[in-house]
């Protein structure tokens, strides 16, 4: 095991962050504690929940945390692929194209509502989340170094909505939700709104450098052959099952590793445990497989099958 590894300046990054967004989305420490495992490791988020929850409030408290700069694109049937990326526009002055970024470029970005949109235009997003980098009239793009997606969308409310396609969804480190708050969460929670909104009071308490610094520290904690075998037969097994007619894809079981490492140093621990892994397997795996139409009927959904796997896979000792 890694022992002489020093992981406290990004331990204390995990707990800054996670102290901050707790200020204005209350009750949610173990959604905020997986939303900044993916963060922190390069990875996007579905964020999958009810209106009023709080999503869009959540990506901006992350992208004042960082300081980043931030964009919001609300996602409707007659948005185009050219209003996410950017365009080409002819300058008669100097008789050339010149490129108009669009709201990709930005370090955090929120696509409101992201099922709203046409199959084509949520395809543009798929080369970024993918390559952090575009491509744009044949020339390619790199997207800032700091690039995170959170995506949301209603999970009740389908009518004009395009569901997202396997290979996009598989593109997203996890699926999260926040849910409702508990009574006295959510007085707390009108209390401090009637002050003035809390985010407003959110400032940067990490720098840029300090969130890419712990992704490379992230990487060098210790996973060992049993774990990495671990999260493998999870994944493996949902390509047997026959109650699915789509198992999870080898991006997963990469996503469970990376996402562990960083829990791991929130724990402040050098190296990575089964409990890392199984804290994460739902919200990595869940949305990356299909149930099969005779299975939904009779109410079987993902979030059950995974839990049925990680109780029946066998855990390393």
């Amino acid at each position: 095991m890694t022992t002489d590894l020093d992981i406290r300046p990004q331990q204390e990054v995990f707990q800054r962050l996670s102290a901050n967004l707790s200020r204005v989305i209350h009750g949610h420490d173990m959604t905020i504690r997986l939303l900044l495992s993916a963060f922190l490791t390069k990875g996007h988020v579905l964020l999958e929940d009810f209106p009023g929850t709080g999503k869009t409030t959540l990506a901006k408290a992350l992208a004042r945390s960082v300081g980043a700069d931030f964009q919001r694109i609300q996602f409707t049937p007659d948005l185009l692929p050219t209003d996410i990326l950017g365009v080409s526009v002819f300058n008669p002055q100097s008789a050339s194209f010149e490129v108009h970024r669009g709201p990709i470029f930005a370090e955090i970005l929120l696509g409101d509502e992201i099922n709203r949109a046409s199959p084509r235009t949520q395809s543009a997003l798929l080369q970024a989340m993918g390559e952090a980098q575009i491509s744009l009239d044949g020339t390619l793009y790199p997207l800032p170094e700091l690039f995170f997606v959170i995506a949301t969308q209603n999970p009740v409310e389908f009518h004009g909505t395009y569901p997202l396609p396997e290979a996009q969804m598989d593109r997203f480190a996890m699926r999260l939700s926040l849910g409702y708050v508990s009574a006295q969460q959510e007085l707390d929670i009108i209390a401090a709104e009637l002050d003035g909104p809390p985010i407003e009071d959110i400032e940067a308490c990490v720098s840029r450098t300090d969130v890419i610094e712990f992704e490379r520290v992230a990487r060098a904690i210790e996973v060992s052959d049993e774990l990495k075998r671990y999260a493998v037969d999870l994944i493996a097994a949902t390509r047997t099952l026959p109650e699915l007619s789509l198992g999870a894809s080898p991006r997963a079981s990469i996503t469970l590793i990376k996402c562990a490492q960083a829990l791991a140093i929130f724990d402040g621990n050098g190296f990575v445990t089964p409990d890392h892994i199984q804290q994460l397997a739902t919200v990595v795996i869940s949305h990356r497989i299909v149930v099969d139409a005779n299975a939904g009927f009779s109410g079987t959904t993902t979030n059950t099958i995974v839990e049925r796997l990680l109780s029946e896979v066998p855990v390393p000792r």
